[in-house]
């Protein structure tokens, strides 16, 4: 069967480093820092004190309070996204069919926040099962993608990823993949994630995952930098809507970009270590060009996943060179998390969204708080440090990997190429 045409024609962002689309690529390009010491509880005793929290953002402003107190924070934050991103959008809901719109929606942990709360109260008692009675469809890593289907009516394809730190970047593929076989019209697509809270920041504390810089919050994501010492975790949401592209020109929708392929694969190697010579991230990005009928040459750049951990940067740094050959060497390669932290299972989105800004404005952001080179990564690829430079990009990718070795790449394409 021939495969359908699938682009872009909405986005909508909420991140450490701006509340919409437009603040969120204002703060790309000016290499802004999300990081912060925590507001949200007293961090003092952990060993990591900050994160990349939102700024200035009340639900209140976008959702009423009775019902944003029946969501955790998380789908507090996949709504609010969402919404930016269907009234970008721009559709006559009126004239949409919704039972050919669907929503899959990614969450590598869900309502973290909510579970912490229950099961603490809980403790605080005297053994009397006093629980919540919106508890558990706060809790559940589907109800974003139930909330969002609910408030616009569509009735089409309908369901939650879970892939650790990959999940909405396969959300974004499965979309994609409904549509383009013919199940969907519409989607709307990403993740959100809410884990800066005591159980989150304690649980990667222990696992030594963190950075510990506390002295230094705003400098401590160093992606490829000699110096980095793990991650920053960060929050927020990204929301794409996928269309098919005559259905979108049917009604003549403003158009971002094509999505061109999508890859995935496995590392089948540690629960949270990547394969040392980048094996899954090689065959990640390999099947994501065949799936687009694309050559390595083709590519202009490539947003990485990039988490400023010692092995995980050295790991797919090689896996680039393993697929790009000399090639890497004339691409720009990127991590937006030196400025967003870590969202998690929303980074995918999050930085699906840093690309296709990228295709339509030629500028490709920066990777921030780079000071010392690492003698063990290739120091003729071009990491964007510290500065965004202009390149009139037509063909990027975006990768992300997961705990559990889950690997997935999105490419996206300007629409004529």
């Amino acid at each position: 069967m021939e495969l359908r045409r699938v682009v872009v024609t909405g986005l909508g962002a909420l991140t450490p480093i701006g509340n919409t689309v437009q603040e969120y690529w204002n703060g790309l390009i000016n290499g802004v820092s999300g990081a912060a010491p925590i507001t949200y509880f007293d961090a003092s005793k952990f060993k990591t004190q900050f994160a990349c929290e939102l700024k200035n953002f009340n639900v209140e402003d976008f959702i009423e309070r009775k019902e944003a107190r029946k969501m955790d924070r998380y789908a507090q934050y996949a709504m609010v996204s969402s919404t930016e991103a269907m009234e970008d959008a721009n559709f006559d809901l009126e004239k949409l069919d919704k039972d050919r719109a669907g929503v899959i929606w990614g969450s590598g942990i869900g309502g973290l926040e909510t579970f912490q709360i229950e099961v603490l109260n809980f403790a605080a008692g005297d053994g009397t099962p006093k629980f919540n009675p919106f508890f558990i469809p706060k809790m559940i890593g589907d109800i974003a993608c139930g909330h969002i289907s609910i408030k616009y009516g569509f009735r089409g394809p309908n369901f939650g990823t879970v892939s650790a730190c990959a999940s909405s970047t396969n959300a974004i593929i499965d979309a994609f993949n409904y549509i383009r076989l013919g199940h969907a019209d519409v989607m709307v697509t990403g993740g959100s994630e809410a884990a800066v809270t005591i159980a989150g920041m304690g649980g990667f504390n222990a696992m030594h995952a963190l950075s510990t810089r506390n002295d230094d919050p705003k400098t401590a994501s160093r992606p490829m930098d000699k110096d980095r010492d793990g991650f920053v975790l960060g929050e927020g949401a990204g929301a794409l809507i996928l269309e098919e592209y005559e259905h979108a020109k049917a009604r003549g929708a403003k158009i971002y970009c094509e999505i061109g392929g999508g890859g995935m694969s496995a590392d089948a190697y540690h629960i949270t270590a990547p394969h040392p010579e980048g094996l899954g991230a090689r065959n990640v990005m390999l099947n994501c060009l065949r799936d687009a009928g694309l050559q390595p040459t083709d590519v202009d750049g490539v947003n990485m996943h990039g988490t400023s951990t010692p092995l995980g940067d050295l790991a797919e740094s090689k896996a680039i060179e393993q697929v790009f050959g000399d090639h890497a060497y004339t691409m720009n390669l990127n991590s937006t998390k030196s400025m967003t932290g870590h969202l998690l299972g929303a980074a995918g989105a999050v930085e699906t969204i840093s690309s296709i800004l990228s295709l339509k404005y030629g500028i490709i952001p920066p990777t921030i708080n780079h000071f010392t080179d690492d003698e063990n990564i290739d120091p003729k690829l071009n990491f964007t440090f510290n500065t965004a430079q202009k390149r009139d990009v037509k063909v990027l990718m975006s990768n992300t990997f997961g705990f559990g070795g889950h690997n997935a790449c999105v490419l996206v394409k300007k629409l004529d190429i």
